[in-house]
C-alpha cells in the first residue's frame, strides 16, 4: 500500500479528504455500550467509515481517533495493518483473489496474471474507469473451492482463466444469495 506524502505544516488536513457525517459518527457511538472500552470500537468504526466513504480518508482517521479518544497514530496503525482497509477511493466493485498455497497449487497464479492483464492494474489499484479495484488476500477460507475469488462479498469458486471474462461481465457477479447483516453498514443519509 502506498501513502501520499503530505506536508502537514502547509496543507490543512480538512481540505484533503471527506470526513464523517453526523449520522456516521452517531452509528459509531452506538457501538460504545457493546464494548468495554472505546478503543475496542476501532474495527467496527473503520468498517462503518469505509462503507460510508468508500475508503478511509486521513480526515476520517483523525475524526475516528477523536471519537474513540485514542491517538490518530493508533488508527493509522490499524488501517495500515489490515489489507481490507483502503486509504484511497475504491472502484465500484472490489475483487479479492486468494493467494493461499491451495489456490496457488490449483492455478491461482495463472488466474492472478490473467486478471491483472484484463483489468490493466496491479494489487491495491483501481481501474481508470472506477469500475474495479483489485487486491489479494492470504486466504479466503474456501480451500475446497480453489482457486477462488470474491467480488465484493460474493465468492466465486474453482475459478479458471477461461471463466474470468464471463465473471467480469456478469452484472450480478457481486450479489449474494443470502440476506446481509446491517450491523456494520453505514447509515443511509435521508
Amino acid at each position: 500500500m502506498s501513502w501520499r506524502t503530505i506536508d502537514r505544516r502547509t496543507v490543512p488536513l480538512d481540505d484533503l479528504d471527506p470526513g464523517l457525517s453526523a449520522a456516521v459518527k452517531e452509528k459509531i457511538r452506538s457501538f460504545f455500550p457493546r464494548y468495554p472500552t472505546r478503543r475496542a470500537v476501532l474495527l467496527p468504526a473503520l468498517h462503518i467509515a469505509q462503507d460510508a466513504l468508500g475508503y478511509i480518508s486521513l480526515r476520517a482517521m483523525r475524526e475516528i481517533a477523536e471519537l474513540l479518544e485514542i491517538p490518530p497514530s493508533a488508527v493509522l496503525d490499524v488501517v495500515a495493518f489490515y489489507t481490507h482497509f483502503w486509504t484511497h477511493p475504491r472502484g465500484r466493485k472490489t475483487i479479492v483473489l486468494c493467494r493461499s498455497l491451495t489456490c496457488e497449487l490449483m492455478g491461482g497464479g495463472r488466474v492472478r496474471e490473467a486478471l491483472e492483464q484484463r483489468l490493466g492494474i496491479g494489487e491495491h489499484e483501481t481501474t481508470p474507469d472506477g469500475q474495479w479495484s483489485y487486491m489479494t488476500e492470504e486466504c479466503l477460507a474456501a480451500c475446497e473451492h480453489a482457486p477462488c475469488l470474491l467480488i465484493d462479498e460474493k465468492l466465486h469458486k474453482a475459478v479458471q482463466v477461461e471463466d474470468l471474462d464471463r465473471i467480469l461481465v456478469d452484472a450480478e457477479n457481486d450479489r449474494l444469495d443470502l440476506p446481509r447483516s446491517t450491523l456494520f453498514d453505514a447509515p443511509q443519509e435521508t
